[in-house]
């Protein structure tokens, strides 16, 4: 008897050990990479120029250029991928939220651009995903929105013009990247990074009418612009009390010069009907 539960005492003492031994793998192979942090990033670049000459497929299997696709319009570049399960998805709709409520039209007004860092998606999936988008979002222009996919060689020339570093994790068969998205001028250079998953509309229309250049928006829009400062830390723009008051004085200075003008014409025209016989 003591024999067996000696056996069985060893036995269990061996099962236990391969469990530790495999719990420990487990957690060797989960553990992420000791630079996954120099590789996954989202790096302001701005000013850089796109390459727009590159050659990318839309969500139809239509070859087409990133020249082509802004088509002279102020555009919101999102990276990421179709198949992404955590993050993009949120992304997308934050922007279609953000679209739907900024009082500019999306493929009128400014571009919508997507682009996959996956070179294994193509246009089946990129049109996957827009049916998908466009039935959940159905004020957000989302059918006007470019769904692209690319050669490993074409996005990654994207991706590293605007900083964007992502990295394919082994462990689950997805990619690590960080979430955000990029304004870009009608001549594809990079305006201003917006950052996160959601974002407020107003914030959205201040930035694409920046990105316009004087293409889109109306005076209170470019008043704004002139009064406030995007502060990246909240994703907004904040007034700026000095810039204001300057705007301020400006208007009150034009406004007297214009009042002195008027009246100076009224006298001059005065005297003139009194001196005629």
């Amino acid at each position: 008897m003591k024999l067996i539960c000696a056996r069985g005492a060893r036995g269990l003492l061996a099962i236990g050990l391969l469990l530790a031994s495999g719990f420990a793998g487990a957690a060797t192979t989960l553990r992420a990479p000791a630079d996954l942090r120099s590789q996954v990033g989202f790096d302001q670049e701005l000013g850089a120029q796109l390459p727009l000459g590159t050659q990318l497929r839309d969500a139809n299997g239509a070859s087409v250029r990133l020249r082509d696709v802004l088509n002279g319009k102020a555009a919101l570049l999102v990276p990421g991928y179709y198949g992404c399960v955590n993050l993009c998805s949120v992304v997308r709709a934050g922007v279609a939220h953000a679209a739907a409520r900024s009082g500019l039209r999306a493929g009128s007004d400014f571009e919508v651009i997507l682009l996959s860092v996956d070179p294994h998606e193509g246009p089946a999936d990129a049109s996957t995903a827009q049916h998908n988008d466009a039935a959940q979002h159905p004020g957000a222009d989302i059918i006007r929105w470019h769904y692209l996919t690319g050669t490993p060689a074409a996005s990654a020339a994207i991706m590293r013009s605007i900083g964007f570093r992502y990295f394919f994790d082994t462990r689950n068969g997805q990619y690590d990247h960080d979430v955000g998205v990029v304004l870009l001028t009608p001549r594809g250079s990079v305006t201003q990074y917006l950052f996160g998953a959601q974002f407020e509309p107003r914030t959205l229309r201040l930035a694409l009418v920046n990105a316009s250049q004087g293409r889109i928006g109306n005076l209170v829009d470019h008043f704004l612009l002139m009064c406030c400062d995007y502060d990246p830390a909240t994703g907004r723009y904040s007034m700026v009390i000095r810039r204001v008051m300057q705007a301020l004085g400006i208007a009150t200075a034009l406004a007297l010069a214009g009042l002195i003008l008027l009246l100076r014409r009224s006298e001059v025209n005065r005297i003139k009907g009194a001196t005629q016989p």
